[in-house]
Parts: C-alpha cells; structure tokens; sequence
C-alpha cells in the first residue's frame, strides 16, 4: 500500500501569529460570522460570557467593568504583579485546576505575553506535580482552591515562592480575579509583539504532558502553528462555513453547545470558538449532573469517551432527562465497539455519532468520521483530516498493504515540535519527519482506519494514559515487593485498567505461603500504597497476582506481552469458574 493522503489543505494558515492572535484577532475564511451567542457558559450559574468580555484589548475607569475584559485583564494584572511580560525568557505558567470560565482566558492572556502553558491533572498527588513542575520549571503556578494544598506542596518541593501560586476560586492565595481586576484599572503595562514571518512554526505554546513507553510522562512542545493548523483541517474536513447540507443536517454551526471539558483541548477552546459555538464548561464530570446540564443548556455537541458512553447507554438516569438537543456526538481515546453504537443510537436517535482519533504528539486530531455520514463505520475511527499523510508499516518495516496490519505513522502540518528537553525520546518518535504512532492499525481501500492496538506499553484507563514503568516504579518502594510487572486488563467501564504481578521478597513470600489470609493482606496493602501515591485512574484496579519470577529476555527487557496473556487467562479461568 503506497501513501494515504488526506486531501490537500485548501486555505492559507498564518504561521506569524500567536494563537490568541489568530482566534481572537484575525479573520480566515474558514471562520463563519459569530451570532450573539456566547464564546462560553458557565455550568452552575449558567453566566455567558460574550466576545467582548473574553477578548477586548483596552483599559477601563474604576466604575465602567461592565464589560470586563478577561483576556487583557489578566495579561495586564500578570504583568504588573509577576513582570511576566517578555517573549525571549519563555516564561511559563502550569495550571492544575478543574476547567473554569477563566481557564481559557488564562491561556490566551499567556500566550498574549508570549509564555507558555502546560496544564496539569488537578487530581495528580503532590509527587506527580512535582514532576512536571521540575519539568517545565514554571514561572507561576494556577491552581484550583480544590487542589491547592497540593500545589503548595508541590511547589515548596522545586522551590517555588508561595505567592507564585494563585487560584481561580477563592483562597488564602492570590486570585486570578484579582489579578484581573488589577489589570483592568491599570493603563496597559505590555505591549504585544507580532511573529517573525514562520515564527509561529518553532515558538512553543504549550507544554502538554503524555506517557512515553518507559518512565514518567514526557512534556510534548507544542508550537503556536500547530493548534491553528488543526482547527483549520478539521473545519475543512467537516465543511465549516460551507452551505453543503440544509442547515438543521450541518455538522458544526454557530450557536451550537458544546458540552467542554479541558481534556479535549484543542476542540474545547479553539475550534469550538472558531467555529461559533458556545462552550458550556462543566469543571468535574458526574454523570447525573452531566445530564442535567445537557438539558438545562440545551446541549447539542458532545464529546465523550468510552466509559461516558457506557453510562450513557446503561444508566438508569438518563430516562428522567431531556436529551432530544443532542445532535452530534464523536467518540475518542478508545475504539468504540458496534455493539455501545448500536446502543447509543436508541439513547439519542437524532445525533450523528461516530469516532475520531489524534494524540498528543500531533496537536491533535488525525481522523474523524465523515460528514457524510449520520453513523460512523463501526470500529473505524474515520479518515485522515486534510493535510495529514499516513503510512502503515510492518514490523520488519516494509509497507503493509490495504487491510494488513502495521504501525501508523503519519505526516502532518500540526506535528508537534517534539519531547521538551528529551532528545533521545524526540529522536525515538519523530523520524525524519514522521510521527511513530505506536498503534497498530488497519486502513482499507475506502482509507477508513481502523486502530486495532497499541504496539506501546501504555495503557488507557477512562481515556488517560498510564505508563506501566510508573506504577512499576511505585510498587517497588513497597517493602514487600522484589520485583513487579504491571499490564492492562480489559475492563467493561474504563478500557482497560492495571493488573499487577508481583515477585514477593523471601521473607514475605514465606509468611504468605503458611498462611493464605496473609497473602490478601499484603494484595490489599500493595493496592494501597499506589492509591495512596497515584491519581485515580492509576490505582491498580485490576487487582495483584503473586508470581515467583518476572519473565524477561536476555537484556533484562520485561517481556510483557507474556504477562498480560497470561492475566487474560487468569481473568477468563475467574469467568468460567463463576460460571
């Protein structure tokens, strides 16, 4: 199979421009002409905050901030409070918050002074900020009044003065509410400053976190050109600002609702705006709140992963809400099987629903499913968006052909710039131009692709990547573990979730062995010291299974794909034995 091309990109994109330049700023024909409605919703009040409030570039009187000018406000406050104002020192702010209406006006006033953000799970425990704080080496800190104790701690630990950590709720820190209001009343102290010509190309925006196949998580550097790129193939691809079906058929339209939450980064607070729709930010998803807010706001576009869907279709709540708005839903992170599609269609029969796919690395999206077609391809996660080029390869690395199996890896104008100060890692991923995907697909005839596996060792629980070192690393410092492997298990709800095999110490391994309610003890205790160090979704939810030796090959590399058939065995032996 020779190359499989995406069509061409059919519009200019500037790459002399900041990203808050571009979707705040500039005109692409691309963009269709905003309605009144708001850029954003605030969930519980249900507060709309319009063009002018997010974006205006101006100073106003103590007693006129009837309109308050987020963006510029808190550019200016940081600025006068922080000096945070140059685009030589890549300055860089790292927020750990829940999504908040100022979470986007928080990066686009970064960007506006020409730093860079990298955000943060606010669930993460002290030790695992820690890590991406001595990352990035942040210049301040937002946080959430929910997880300040946290970044506190964690700040402390690399350093950081207390009062570079402010919140975007009410504390005993500094407030971004503050800190705009500061700005506002102050006559401008910044004076943005317009990219060299390709600039756009190599200035890091964001630095975005993802787990490579060994170790901690990795800071991808994301360049400003990148994000634009994607919004624009997939408003080409999905005909935004094109008359090509009657209006209530047409995928994306101004004064749609989307339901936004700050994983979806790119389509939550660029293409979402871009495109003219409103974005309701919902902070924590729980379900039953989620389907209230569906019908309080109307909501017309979601998107979702898996085990949101699951719930979806499964739930028994949601036969007492409204749910007739919703006419689009996409589907990421996971495959979706035809089996939840099927299910889904009798949840909400007047929405388009299919799957997309993308990742970090390449500032996102990659595929999605067609517009000419109300229901994706069971399985398929679309086709290749404008500009991007793919090619499967085999292991002995010759080209598959139409439906043979092999690795993705694509080409593609939003690529990010590569690993932040990992040079090896870079080099590993990015090759020659090309983005190793690390997941085994299959693309047909008619170019839809279908993702049948990661070839890397990461997993994906509820949509979040954990990499098994990690929680290798974790289960070693406990004081009875001599050696470990962890793998996923399928698991209806979440994907896939951890399983570890452990190798007990002597000692603990001859106390087990003459009593079998102490080998439960030490499973629990096990458990219990990851949940006590990880985030949620890296508990090891799939239990612990003693084992004498880890198998591994002759240079000491784990031989995991041994394991994690062996944890299908033991899971399909529980099945049957309950049976």
């Amino acid at each position: 199979m020779p190359e499989i091309f995406g069509e061409p990109l059919d519009s200019a994109i500037p790459d002399d421009l900041t990203l808050s330049q571009f979707f705040l700023d500039s005109y692409h024909p691309r963009r269709p002409i905003r309605t009144d409605a708001p850029w954003l919703i605030e969930d519980e009040t249900g507060r709309r905050i319009g063009f002018e409030e997010v974006r205006e570039n101006c100073a106003y009187p103590s007693g006129n901030l009837k309109i308050r000018a987020r963006t510029f406000g808190f550019a200016n406050g940081l600025m006068l409070r922080y000096g945070i104002s140059t685009f030589y020192l890549h300055s860089t702010i790292s927020v750990s918050s829940p999504f908040s209406v100022d979470y986007p006006p928080a990066i686009w006033a970064t960007h506006r002074l020409g730093g860079i953000v990298s955000g943060a799970n606010p669930t993460y425990t002290a030790e695992e900020l820690l890590h991406q704080i001595q990352v990035v080496k942040p210049t301040l800190v937002i946080a959430h009044p929910s997880s300040l104790h946290t970044a506190l701690s964690a700040t402390c630990a690399a350093g950081i003065p207390s009062d570079r950590v402010i919140t975007f709720g009410e504390s005993t820190q500094p407030t971004v509410e503050s800190i705009i209001q500061l700005g506002l009343r102050s006559e401008p102290a910044f004076v943005e400053r317009k990219l060299k010509k390709g600039e756009g190309k190599t200035k890091v925006a964001f630095l975005n976190f993802s787990s490579g196949t060994t170790g901690k998580p990795k800071a991808v550097s994301i360049a400003h050109y990148a994000p634009i790129v994607n919004v624009i193939q997939i408003a080409q691809y999905t005909k935004v600002n094109e008359n090509y079906a009657p209006w209530e058929e047409q995928r994306f339209r101004p004064s749609d609702i989307v339901a936004g939450d700050i994983y979806g980064l790119v389509f939550s607070i660029y293409a979402v705006p871009f495109f003219g729709m409103s974005l309701v930010v919902i902070p924590k998803f729980g379900f039953t709140d989620f389907l209230r807010s569906i019908e309080k706001h109307r909501i017309t576009h979601l998107t979702l992963v898996p085990p949101q869907i699951v719930l979806l279709c499964k739930h028994p709540a949601v036969n007492d809400f409204d749910l007739s708005d919703i006419r689009f839903l996409i589907s990421g992170a996971a495959p979706l099987s035809a089996e939840l599609v099927n299910q889904l269609m009798k949840v909400i029969p007047n929405a388009q629903i299919g799957q997309g796919y993308g990742l970090t690395e390449s500032s996102t999206s990659l595929t999605m499913y067609s517009v000419d077609q109300k229901i994706g391809i069971p399985g398929s996660a679309g086709q290749l968006l404008p500009g991007v080029v793919a090619r499967v390869v085999k292991p002995d690395g010759s080209l598959a052909g139409f439906n043979e199996p092999g690795e993705l890896r694509v080409k593609t104008p939003s690529l990010a710039l590569g690993y932040w100060n990992d040079e090896q890692a870079t080099k590993d991923t990015f090759v020659k131009g090309w983005l190793c995907t690390g997941d085994e697909v299959i693309i047909r005839e008619d170019k839809e692709v279908f993702i049948v596996d990661r070839l890397k060792e990461i997993m994906k629980v509820r949509g979040f990547q954990v990499a098994p070192a990690e929680l290798e690393g974790c289960i070693l410092d406990h004081r009875d573990v001599a050696d470990t492997c962890v793998v996923p298990i399928p698991d209806d709800y979440s994907g896939e979730v951890p399983l570890a095999f452990v190798v007990l110490r002597a000692l603990t391994a001859n106390r087990v062995g003459k009593d079998s309610r102490e080998a439960d003890k030490v499973k629990a205790s096990i458990m219990k010291h990851v949940a006590d160090n990880k985030v949620a979704y890296k508990h090891i939810a799939g239990g612990v299974e003693f084992i004498d030796v880890i198998p591994k090959n002759p240079s000491g590399k784990l031989l995991r794909r041994v394991l994690r058939d062996r944890a299908r065995q033991l899971r399909a032996g529980e099945f049957k034995a309950k049976l």
